[in-house]
């Protein structure tokens, strides 16, 4: 069973932003469009590059009305300590959520309980809570931000067009589709 199309289940969480600690709950993440980006751990070797490609596209995000979140297992405390040692850390300006129970990780079925740590999982959710967008791969596997934000563009743009839908390598102003019986077997 998926998650897709289900609503966030409750959580309470401290995150990293902005040299401060703030709580978070699923009540956060109504109203406006959010991004959870999932990484196994601080203080690594993929994560960073990840967090910092999509610290390069917070603009684009914000521009869009998105909020990026990070989250991993560790503590508010490390992700801080992370920020304030890493170059590339220091870049990010969304919340860096600490789930040292992994109670978030689970909720979105991320986690690798043997580990301790987060899949790299990347969610888009709509402004109603719900999951629009899940994105779960190999550790080892390092994602690209600019794809990402094309999701984003997509998700936002199926939610504002009801009965269009957007083909394959869809961009910003090209064209979608309408699903009826004409198009059956057409495409």
């Amino acid at each position: 069973m998926s998650i897709i199309n289900t609503e966030i289940k409750p959580f309470k969480a401290t995150a990293y932003h902005a040299g401060k600690f703030i709580d978070l709950t699923e009540a956060d993440f109504k109203g406006t469009w959010s991004v959870l980006m999932f990484y196994p751990a601080d203080f690594t070797f993929v994560c960073p590059t990840e967090l910092e490609d999509l610290a390069a596209f917070q603009p684009e995000f914000d521009k869009m009305g998105v909020k990026v979140y990070g989250v991993s297992t560790d503590t508010h405390f490390a992700h801080k300590a992370w920020h304030d040692t890493s170059e590339a850390i220091k870049k990010v300006n969304y919340p860096l959520i600490g789930d040292p129970t992994g109670l978030l990780s689970r909720n979105f079925e991320v986690m690798i309980e043997e580990e301790g740590l987060a899949l790299r999982g990347t969610f888009v959710i709509n402004p109603e809570g719900q999951i629009k967008v899940m994105e779960v791969h190999d550790n080892g596997i390092g994602r690209d931000a600019s794809e990402l934000l094309r999701k984003v563009k997509a998700a936002q743009y199926v939610a504002a067009h009801p009965g269009e839908v957007c083909p394959a390598k869809w961009t910003e102003g090209a064209a979608t589709l309408k699903p009826s019986l004409d198009l059956v077997g057409k495409i």
